[in-house]
């Protein structure tokens, strides 16, 4: 043949419409009378449409498009990949050259990790870039840490893993939940995921703190002022995402529920922590005032009317 199917395919629109030339116009019959794979397209391209035409052609220049940056995001990442590679090698060197073993080599290898997971991953990865970035930088800082508490010799891990885990969790857990893979499953409940990841690892880091510190009476006053507070950060979560209504009136209820805790959640923060088992500890709280909280929910209740009003207003103008 003549020419190649390539140069053939793309001539075959323009030779369906008759925009071409008489020489151009031979060469596709020709190529058509010798090739039965070009053959079977135009007769596939002869019962669509201008428009069908036009989106096929431009789905595949995107598909090659995109095949072709995934190949250069792979040799980027490759490339990169082989930089970050570059110190640890020279650490098994070193090491192994002046006898020390492998001590400082697994150090920098998890090192090492934490910049690979930031840039390499989203270059190599095809899909789910950024669950699978956030994801492997998490794991390869608490790797860090592990190594670390290892070759140091303390019992410090689950402290300080957890405390960044907790860290992670909040800067991370919005943009996680809204991206694949699990967005397709979480649906509508992001953020009731987010808040739950916020309580699960807040209270993780929690725990192993007073596993740390063994202090008698820990967890009673832990459990005593962390649940009021993160009852109060679930309310007003729940206020904002849930009531419907518009932002005057949650900014109200909002304004109103936070005075009302200030005071009453004070009181049983006091009382709970009165009765801790560490009877030496002192506790310094500010005394609640009730005038405060009478001030508060009427603020909360003014911004609330007027969200209220606003509303009908609307309401009646529609």
């Amino acid at each position: 043949m003549k020419y190649e199917c390539d140069v053939i395919e793309d001539l075959l629109p323009l030779y369906q419409d008759g925009a071409c030339t008489n020489a151009t116009k031979r060469a596709v019959e020709e190529h058509l009378a010798e090739c039965p794979k070009c053959t079977e397209l135009f007769s596939k391209l002869k019962d669509m449409s201008i428009d069908e035409m036009i989106l096929k052609e431009k789905e595949n220049v995107i598909g090659s498009q995109s095949k072709y940056f995934k190949r250069k995001s792979a040799l980027a990442g490759s490339i990169v990949g082989g930089i970050f590679a570059l110190p640890i090698l020279i650490c098994l060197i070193v090491n192994l050259v002046t006898g020390h073993g492998l001590t400082w080599f697994f150090i920098v290898l998890a090192a090492m990790l934490i910049p690979t997971s930031l840039f390499v991953v989203p270059l190599v990865a095809s899909k789910n870039r950024m669950f699978l970035t956030m994801t492997s930088l998490t794991g390869s800082i608490i790797l860090l840490l592990a190594v670390c508490c290892i070759y140091n010799g303390g019992n410090w891990f689950f402290v300080a893993a957890t405390a960044v885990l907790f860290g992670l969790t909040i800067c991370f857990a919005p943009f996680i939940a809204c991206r694949r893979p699990l967005t397709q499953y979480l649906g509508s409940c992001k953020g009731l995921a987010v808040m739950g990841a916020y309580t699960v690892t807040f209270y993780l880091m929690m725990i192993c703190i007073g596993l740390r510190v063994r202090t008698a009476g820990y967890f009673l006053e832990m459990l005593s002022i962390t649940i009021p507070l993160v009852l109060m950060a679930w309310i007003m979560f729940l206020i904002i995402r849930y009531l419907p209504a518009n932002g005057l009136v949650k900014a109200g209820t909002c304004i109103a529920a936070l005075s009302a805790f200030s005071y009453f959640g004070t009181e049983v923060i006091l009382a709970l922590t009165m009765k801790s088992a560490d009877a030496t500890a002192v506790q310094v709280y500010a005394e609640p005032s009730i005038l405060t909280m009478i001030v508060g929910v009427g603020i909360g209740a003014i911004f609330a009317g007027i969200g209220l009003l606003t509303g009908k207003k609307g309401g009646k103008k529609q």
